[in-house]
């Protein structure tokens, strides 16, 4: 039982510090530039880019290889360790270890790595620039957040005052001083505000669930943000965000634009290196081998014997002649033995002129010049919408800025009205239809108010974004 929970706390413990701690838009897209699906398929890219240059550089070491074979031969055949034909069943076996170099061709490897390197670099950018479309994605998530949430305490200030004028209108109904028709108006109107009150809460569990999606967050797991005033976000004076200024120094600093530069001198690498392949190539080559076979022998000995060779005669007397004669003695040649006796050496240099493969290297060079011009059109492709959207977003900016000047207006008059109209309420002089009118012209106009003033700071902060600034509220 104690170990059961002691195991629910360790599971409760961390959900509650997560809870507890809210979520700042800096905190926000630091977890979610090491969480988010996008910005890890963008790592995983980048280290697959940086295996093709650890490749690259590998390709200019020399080569090893160590081999080994075992075998039964029989019939008809050559003895591995003599080279002569026999017809003696054997087992063999042999060694070799051999390799090459490439000593020169015309800079095919140097360029090819070369090539590589530029590619990892725009790998790199492009984790960058994914990280930095997130980063915006969750600023844009946070506004909405924010501002659903703003919405809800709107919608609460305004289901205050609709009972307040329900209690009110109910004293005077019950005074007779106002028919019950005015109490049945200002019921419905509560009713709707309460439903207002749905919607907006609504509307704020969903931008939370797609800012959980977004940071890549169990959707179970509890989340809040923290609320900062919209008024005090800080805002860098529009004059300082002309759109050609912005234009020349995203150029110069967006992971995109230096992604394409990037890819462009990778690609003038690379048609270098395919066009080395048109040219020979020396390279210089090694060999190291030994064999073995059961059936060698060598002389392990000799024993001497004397052998009768002749006679002589002496005053008459027969002697027998005899002379030494020595017999070598043969056994199987030991494993290291043989190994020692045949083992050879060979070391040489290769010359390779390409004369004819069947187009293939020329059509390799071509592809090449196809893709450095490819290159080029995305480059001025992305160049061009940058530069569009920058204008684009300033264009907003403006027009955002001019819709959240009218709606403070807009406020500030609905605000008047609906004061007076209170007033008028309150001595009879007005019905409550109308004053239900002029409440719900204030909520709508502050509504409309605040989606302005968030709307705004987000079209700021796209262009502070372009500039070059990053993300921060």
């Amino acid at each position: 039982m104690g170990k059961r929970f002691l195991a629910l706390l360790l599971l409760v413990i961390p959900a509650t510090l997560f809870a507890q701690e809210k979520w700042g838009l800096r905190r926000a897209v630091d977890y979610a530039m090491q969480n988010n699906i996008s910005v890890k398929q963008a790592d995983v890219q980048a280290r697959y880019t940086a295996l093709q240059l650890e490749q690259a550089k590998l390709n200019k070491i020399p080569t090893a290889s160590l081999g080994t074979g075992f075998g039964l031969q029989f019939g008809r055949s050559i003895d591995p360790t003599t080279n002569l034909f026999t017809t003696t069943q054997l087992l063999y076996q042999n060694y070799q270890l051999q390799g090459g170099a490439t000593i020169y061709s015309f800079g095919r490897l140097k360029n090819s790595q070369l090539a590589a390197d530029f590619n990892l670099q725009a790998a790199y950018a492009d984790v960058e620039k994914t990280k930095n479309d997130v980063a915006l994605n969750v600023a844009s998530y946070y506004l909405q957040v924010l501002a659903s949430k703003e919405q809800i305490e709107i919608v609460k200030v305004q289901i205050e005052q609709s009972k307040t004028q329900y209690d009110n209108t109910k004293k005077k109904v019950d005074a007779g001083s106002l028919p019950e028709l005015n109490l049945a108006e200002l019921e419905s109107q509560l009713a709707t505000d309460s439903s207002n009150l749905i919607t907006a809460k609504a509307t704020y569990d969903q931008n939370l669930l797609a800012m959980r999606a977004l940071l890549n967050i169990d959707m179970a797991a509890p989340f809040e943000i923290e609320t900062p005033p919209v008024e005090m976000i800080p805002l860098e004076p529009i004059a300082e965000l002309q759109p050609d200024y912005v234009y020349q120094l995203a150029v110069a600093t967006q992971p995109q634009q230096k992604a394409n530069d990037l890819r462009i001198k990778g690609a003038e690498k690379s048609i270098l290196a395919a066009q080395a392949t048109l040219k020979p190539s020396l390279s210089g080559f090694y060999s190291l081998g030994s064999t073995f076979n059961n059936q060698a022998r060598e002389q392990t000995g000799s024993f001497d014997i004397s052998q009768q060779t002749g006679t002589v005669d002496i005053n008459g007397t027969t002697y027998k002649v005899y002379s030494p004669l020595s017999y070598p003695v043969f056994g199987k040649t030991k494993y290291l033995n043989q190994l020692g006796n045949n083992f050879s050496q060979s070391v040489g240099l290769n010359i390779t002129v390409p004369i004819f493969s069947n187009g293939n290297a020329r059509i390799a060079v071509k592809n090449s010049k196809l893709n450095l011009e490819n290159l080029k059109l995305t480059k001025d492709l992305a160049n061009q919408t940058l530069q569009s959207n920058i204008y684009t977003a300033y264009s907003n900016a403006i027009a955002s800025m001019e819709k959240y000047n009218a709606s403070a207006r807009s406020v500030e008059s609905a605000q008047k009205a609906f004061d007076f109209a209170t007033k008028r309420y309150e001595v009879g002089l007005l019905s409550t239809l109308d004053l239900i009118t002029n409440q719900n012209n204030l909520l709508r106009a502050k509504l409309q108010q605040l989606a302005n003033h968030y709307d705004y700071v987000f079209k700021m902060k796209v262009l502070e974004f372009y500039k070059g600034q990053g993300i921060k509220l």
